[in-house]
């Protein structure tokens, strides 16, 4: 009895401590995950516009970045970069922890998303130089496929995909990209962490004298790019090139920065704008065959495309997983707005979202109200600023004088609103008796609020109080 028990309690005295030893695993997951849900709360008291902190200048171009530990950003889960490209301006391949949505402000280029295991269908012949008899044409450049982009196209870029940037117009390419950390495809930390295939990128300047820190290592000695880190001899064998060649992968010696000058253009094989929109269009289908044929861009600022218009008013256009299924795997998606002079946007919340505000043109007044009825922004927002209006916050957008134009990146493939004015409003679908005992107002002051924007939907048109208070306050 005595021999068999002793190995019996062993038994047991082991299986306790590894029953004991996975709830401890168990409590430590967690005791993470809670602090990480800690962290990534919303403790907004006020919102602010926001402009990049931070630039890097290289030799044909400057990247601006917004302050990603800003409560704003943590709150959002997002981080923000401005990229100014110059004529014949390459920014060198790089991608991300994080999946991306880039809108182009201004300029017209090429970009080229490399794509895993997908087939190099672009191919660039040229004429064999040799005998009558063996003269022909042969492969010069075989590479996946490249797109063309434009002023107010939406690229998408999963994480973990490389892509470059070319400008091929005369004027500078404006892009400003907005990437989603908090995604499930970022399994890292929420810091968006940048990795270069080519070139580096060191901070040269602060633009605001009031955002003073500490610069973290990262920023002080650069983003090299990642064969930087690795053995020259490594890098030799593994590509099988002369040593000279591997050290040149590193850039260690070069000054030129992410975005470099392509002196002769860059040449490489693509079809006309016409025949790739031509091909576009054939290929809307409503099906998605493989991951390879996919479409990562489309334009967002084509009036023809809007989905809310005013003559009087202005319009709205939206870019979700429906219209780009590559957005069903960033979940993300864009709203674009045009606001005519004293115009409205009408007061809604986004209801399964943050969005990311970004100014285009002209300028506005924006309000934005929290769970508990305190007024978190109210203020004037303008070109270049950026506004982050966190789930379920009440925003109203009013345009000024000039207009007000945006670009909104929002955190989910298929973004929705619901707006308290309009015909299709929260209020318009109550009860009239609801609405008086509610606000303890008369039947008609309730009709009112039902009906007096009945024709109009998201966009509201300027009320002739409005405008003739405008009018008397400019005179």
């Amino acid at each position: 009895m005595a021999t068999s028990f002793f190995p019996l309690l062993a038994i047991c005295f082991l299986l306790f401590n590894g029953s004991l030893g996975q709830m401890e695993q168990r409590r430590g997951r967690e005791v993470q995950q809670r602090r990480l849900r800690e962290q990534s709360e919303c403790r907004i008291q006020s919102l602010s516009a926001l402009e990049p902190n931070r630039q890097v200048e290289a030799e044909a171009g400057l990247t601006e970045h917004w302050d990603e530990n800003n409560e704003q950003f943590q709150c959002a889960g997002v981080a923000a970069t401005r990229y100014t490209i110059q004529p014949k301006g390459l920014l060198l391949p790089f991608f991300s922890n994080a999946p991306q949505l880039s809108y182009i402000v201004q300029g017209t280029g090429i970009s080229g998303p490399v794509i895993p295991g997908c087939p190099e269908t672009f191919q660039q012949f040229e004429q064999s130089r040799q005998s009558e008899q063996e003269r022909g044409q042969r492969y010069s450049d075989q590479h996946q496929r490249i797109q063309h982009f434009r002023e107010g196209d939406i690229l998408a870029f999963p994480a973990g995909v490389s892509h470059w940037c070319y400008n091929d117009g005369e004027e500078p390419v404006v892009v400003v990209v907005v990437h989603d950390t908090s995604s499930n495809a970022n399994q890292l930390d929420q810091n968006l962490r940048r990795f270069q295939l080519a070139g580096n990128e060191r901070y040269q300047s602060e633009k605001s004298q009031q955002y003073k820190r500490e610069p973290s290592r990262r920023e002080s000695s650069g983003n090299d790019n990642i064969l930087s880190g690795l053995d020259e001899q490594t890098i030799s064998e593994a590509f099988d090139v002369p040593l000279d060649t591997a050290r040149k992968l590193q850039n260690r010696d070069d000054k030129r920065g992410n975005i470099v000058r392509v002196e002769n253009g860059l040449r490489v094989a693509r079809p006309p704008r016409s025949q790739e929109e031509e091909e576009r269009r054939s290929r809307e289908n409503g099906l998605e065959e493989t991951f390879c044929n996919r479409r990562f861009r489309e334009n967002i600022a084509d009036p023809t495309r809007a989905d809310v218009f005013s003559s009087q008013g202005g319009r709205l256009a939206t870019l979700n997983s429906h219209k780009l299924p590559i957005l069903r795997n960033l979940q993300m998606s864009a709203e674009r707005g045009v606001l005519y002079r004293n115009a409205l946007v009408a007061p809604h919340w986004n209801m399964n979202a943050h969005s990311v505000v970004y100014v285009t043109r002209g300028n506005g007044r924006v309000q934005v109200v929290g769970n508990q009825g305190n007024t978190v922004y109210d203020g004037e927002l303008r070109q270049g600023q950026l506004l982050i209006i966190p789930q379920m916050f009440a925003v109203v957008k009013q345009a000024g004088n000039d207009g007000l134009e945006w670009i909104a990146i929002k955190t989910n493939d298929n973004a929705m609103t619901n707006p308290i004015v309009g015909k299709t409003s929260a209020l318009r679908g109550m009860p009239e008796e609801v609405i008086m005992n509610s606000y303890r107002i008369s039947r008609e002051d309730a009709r009112r609020l039902k009906y007096n924007r009945d024709q109009e939907m998201q966009i509201l048109s300027p009320s002739r109080s409005s405008s003739q208070g405008r009018g008397r306050a400019s005179a």
